[in-house]
């Protein structure tokens, strides 16, 4: 029996919402909010929830709480919610890390996790004294904090030589739980770039992949677990997703038409050339947003292009098809947060359930 899809939702803990526009966002950056929110998304079946790391104001993010202690806010708030903690090397030292995460672990009876975050936004290193590396090199350093995270977390007498970080006989004690199942807290990685799907298959355990449409989600889960394979291990993939769900697909339809007409066009602008340079930065040009139009980027994970808009049934068949191509998890996002994830819980997930339990035999056979 093949494992039931799992959702995440992205932690609004940064002010502006998910979408780049002056359209109306009923979702609020504050903790009173986001801790009914996350007690409601437990509710209707949502298995994580995914904190954003922004350190400074940019592109209509004004406002935002920092990634790690509004984690641990919200996994104090529920019972069963795995909270995923984004974090950029070069702003936090491994070591350091394990010691939060392991914490932060005990006092929620394993449901941390985090997801490591090469970085993008060049200013939010540069404006506090780090050194803003190439790109190749964001994510070398990225591969060498996950095995200093692994390492920590599952040896005695930690050690690690390696070009970024260098940790020798380091006891952490105490270890994270010990869930069964789980050897460590999860290790959550993601990007598009050669670099980010080499990482995904030899160090990740779980790979997100920015919003893809059939085709480039397929690509993306062939390539990454083929450097898995290469490895001797096997990693999961999530895929990003903004999801409009509506009584009628015409209502959907418009709601997009909505968002992309009232989009802050210099808010969204500066975005794409920001992150643009991401991806031209790299050798073959694959990076993140290498290749977004400014619709895609009014989304700033390209979620409209997963095509999670129209009816519950619709949104379920497509939630299906990308399972049947490799997806272990949705990672979604919405406008109006805690009605649209009440919605979603009670008349898009049975529907998923429902086809999963169908989609069984073909499974099988």
């Amino acid at each position: 029996m093949s494992t039931p899809l799992k959702f995440a939702y992205w932690v609004p803990n940064v002010s502006g919402g998910l979408v780049t526009s002056t359209i109306e966002q009923r979702t609020d950056w504050g903790i009173d909010y986001n801790r009914r929110l996350a007690q409601t998304a437990e509710r209707v079946g949502f298995e994580y929830a995914l904190s954003q790391v922004r350190y400074m104001a940019s592109y209509g993010a004004d406002h935002q709480h920092e990634s790690t202690s509004f984690s641990l806010a919200l996994l104090l708030a529920t019972e069963k919610l795995k909270v995923i903690a984004a974090v950029h090397p070069g702003l936090w030292h491994p070591g350091v890390l394990a010691k939060w995460i392991a914490t932060a672990d005990h006092l929620s009876g394993g449901r941390a996790a985090v997801n490591v975050v090469s970085g993008w936004f060049k200013q939010e290193f540069t404006a506090l004294g780090e050194p803003w590396l190439e790109h190749d090199e964001r994510y070398r350093r990225s591969a060498e904090f996950i095995r200093a995270l692994r390492e920590i977390w599952t040896s005695d007498q930690a050690e690690l030589r390696g070009d970024f970080y260098r940790i020798h006989d380091f006891d952490l004690k105490p270890k994270p739980v010990d869930v069964p199942g789980r050897p460590h807290p999860e290790i959550f990685q993601g990007g598009n770039s050669t670099a980010a799907r080499r990482n995904g298959g030899q160090v990740a355990d779980w790979y997100f992949s920015n919003g893809k449409d059939y085709d480039g989600f397929t690509e993306q889960v062939l390539e990454v677990g083929a450097h898995a394979a290469e490895a001797g291990r096997t990693v999961r993939f999530g895929l990003n997703g903004f999801v409009i769900a509506r009584d009628t697909e015409k209502e959907a339809r418009e709601q997009l038409r909505e968002i992309v007409a009232k989009a802050n066009r210099p808010a969204v602008e500066g975005f794409r050339d920001a992150v643009q340079q991401a991806g031209s930065s790299t050798g073959d040009k694959r990076g993140m947003w290498a290749d977004s139009t400014f619709e895609d980027l009014v989304q700033y994970n390209d979620g409209f292009r997963t095509q999670l808009i129209g009816t519950p049934e619709q949104i379920a068949d497509r939630a299906i098809e990308y399972k049947r191509r490799g997806a272990d998890l949705l990672l979604l996002g919405f406008l109006h947060f805690q009605e649209e994830i009440e919605y979603f819980g009670e008349k898009v997930l049975p529907i998923i359930r429902e086809k999963e339990a169908a989609l069984e035999p073909a499974l099988v056979n």
